[in-house]
């Protein structure tokens, strides 16, 4: 039976409310969904038009954009067609598929937060090398790099997943598949599975977090060496919205994937909202009102867009 599989499609249990509050929540959730594509691809042009944002600092900014985009695209479109149609039925293979990219791309974003604090620890830390380490061929590579981790932890548990026989249950108790939801309802014993994925949750997680936290550390004790205060809110400032991402990310999946197997999940289905929605939600509007060339660059954009407004409609 380890190669074979009776389910054809899973169910998506997720929030088991009456549909006319599911109606008001897939409302909720395509409001949220717009604004984060909006947001993200925002950001994504302004840096990229922008040639005075041309640096290693936004270069990570807008690829992290890119994985927001790709992470709600990845679950939030189903749920806001389950919620709608009331259909909470997914396929065999799409379910897969998304449980897949879902991680693969989470693990990817987490990695290239930690490159992130380490271009921070460069600027701050090192300024005079800033250029020198900090240059294209090496940024594109820290980037190739994320990626390339995230699918090699992504990638043996998936294969595992695959492998397991789904007898009769499928319903999954999450509003997508969550790897975890979905290891449960096998029927063979999945202890060898759920150990791999907590080794490969952790070493993601709590390895990007430690060169993290290693990081912050010396930016930290850098800039309370700075003398002047305008200097040392500067620093700071460079830092903080990058310091409330990583906050919010690294709690909420640390919450969900490194615990034990048997550890109270009831929480999962809300702090994953946190990880698919809020934090994609916020991240644009952190990022641009927090960075004052983001924030000089979209008032530079929106004058001139205002502008060539005015002359179409006077011609």
């Amino acid at each position: 039976m380890w190669n074979q599989t009776n389910v054809t499609e899973f169910i998506l249990m997720g929030f088991l409310y009456p549909h006319h509050l599911e109606c008001l929540m897939a409302v909720g959730f395509l409001a949220s969904y717009l604004l984060i594509l909006s947001g993200n691809i925002m950001i994504i042009a302004i840096i990229l038009l922008d040639r005075h944002l041309h640096s290693p600092m936004h270069f990570f900014l807008w690829n992290l954009s890119c994985l927001e985009i790709l992470i709600t695209s990845s679950v939030l479109p189903k749920v806001i067609v389950s919620f709608l149609t009331g259909d909470r039925s997914i396929s065999y293979l799409a379910c897969i598929t998304q449980c897949y990219f879902y991680f693969l791309l989470g693990s990817s974003e987490f990695v290239l937060l930690a490159v992130m604090s380490y271009d921070r620890y460069v600027a701050i830390c090192i300024p005079l090398r800033y250029t020198m380490v900090m240059n294209a061929q090496h940024c594109f590579q820290l980037v190739v790099g994320s990626w390339a981790m995230g699918f090699l932890a992504t990638i043996t548990p998936t294969i595992l997943v695959i492998s397991l026989p789904f007898c009769n249950a499928n319903q999954i108790d999450h509003f997508f598949c969550d790897s975890l939801a979905l290891v449960k309802l096998s029927c063979v014993d999945t202890s060898f599975v759920e150990l791999l994925s907590f080794m490969t949750s952790s070493a993601i997680l709590l390895g990007s977090l430690i060169l993290t936290v290693v990081s912050y550390t010396y930016i930290v004790a850098t800039i309370f060496r700075i003398t002047s205060l305008s200097g040392r809110k500067k620093a700071f400032s460079t830092c903080s919205s990058h310091f409330i991402i990583i906050t919010m990310g690294y709690g909420s999946c640390i919450f969900m994937y490194v615990r034990p197997s048997g550890s109270d999940t009831s929480l999962n289905k809300l702090v994953a909202l946190l990880n698919t929605v809020v934090t994609p939600l916020m991240s644009p509007f952190i990022f641009s009102m927090r960075n004052q060339q983001m924030k000089d660059s979209l008032r530079a954009a929106l004058k001139r867009s205002m502008n060539f407004s005015r002359k179409h409609i006077n011609f």
